[in-house]
């Protein structure tokens, strides 16, 4: 590429441009203008007769004088002006301005890198910091969630431990309350045989004879023997009775008399009530079978 270092191009081309609009202002300026025609005056008048109007002497106008028509003066168009001679630049002043240019676009796009780089190191902080502020903020839901898991965890924890404490509580109590029960049914056990080994010893002991024979002597006494009673009369009666001796009711349970003479023994068994209390008080029974016989 040829390089136009006396600017030729440039000047040539303004030089044709004042040309181009100079020829463009002298083919539309109008030479043909003209004067205008002469226009004539016209005059109007009405006849009038003597016979119609009566009026003073008539004094004729002067005739009107035209004056003769301006003759045409022609204009001469003006003179062109002379074509501008533009002065050749000065190569070292383009050069300069050139310079000058260049730099200028250079500070230009300088400036503009520079406001580019500016927001994109704003723009880089801004997301830094948005990224730090939501690891900041992920971190403490984080470790707040770790934190309330923790707490759940150690009272889940401690509710299992309290919950395993009572269960041991629990069993050690029924395990206590077993052995309670196991030595209370035991001594209670012991009790019954001792009482029960008591009792035998004492119905089987002189005691036990004399207490029945004072319970059928007293029944004996209240009894009012039927004529149907048989001589080899044995009945045996179960007697309820209270610890105060108050019989609360008497059933013969086997009899060799007729219903006469059971309803005799029950009714003699009640008149007896209070029956004699024993000696000893291994001997009395809420609940007794009495054999009633008819004595000599």
């Amino acid at each position: 590429m040829i390089r136009d270092r006396h600017n030729v191009i440039p000047v040539g081309m303004a030089v044709l441009l004042h040309v181009v609009l100079l020829g463009s202002f002298v083919v539309a300026f109008d030479w043909t203008r003209s004067n205008p025609p002469a226009v004539p005056l016209a005059m109007t008048a009405t006849l009038v007769t003597d016979s119609a109007v009566t009026v003073p002497p008539r004094v004729e106008p002067e005739p009107e004088v035209l004056e003769p028509e301006p003759e045409p003066v022609e204009v001469e168009p003006p003179a062109a002006e002379p074509e501008p001679v533009e002065a050749r630049p000065d190569p070292a002043e383009l050069a300069r301005q050139k310079l000058e240019e260049e730099k200028r676009l250079a500070d230009l796009a300088a400036e503009e890198e520079r406001r580019q780089r500016a927001e994109e190191t704003a723009r880089r902080k801004a997301e830094e910091r948005a990224r730090e502020q939501a690891e900041e903020e992920a971190r403490r839901k984080a470790e707040a969630e770790a934190e309330r898991v923790r707490k759940e965890r150690e009272l889940e924890e401690r509710r299992r431990q309290e919950e395993l404490r009572r269960q041991e509580d629990i069993r050690r109590q029924r395990e206590e309350n077993e052995r309670e029960r196991q030595r209370l049914e035991a001594e209670q056990r012991r009790q019954a045989l001792e009482a029960e080994e008591a009792a035998m010893a004492a119905r089987n002991s002189p005691e036990m004879s004399a207490y029945v024979a004072a319970i059928q002597s007293k029944v004996q006494r209240n009894w009012i023997r039927p004529a149907t009673a048989p001589d080899d009369l044995v009945c045996s009666v179960r007697v309820r009775q209270l610890p105060s001796g108050e019989v609360l009711s008497a059933q013969v349970i086997s009899c060799n008399g007729n219903d006469a003479v059971v309803r005799s023994v029950e009714a003699a068994v009640r008149k007896a009530s209070p029956l004699p209390l024993p000696t000893n008080p291994l001997l009395f029974s809420r609940d007794m079978r009495l054999n009633f016989r008819l004595q000599e």
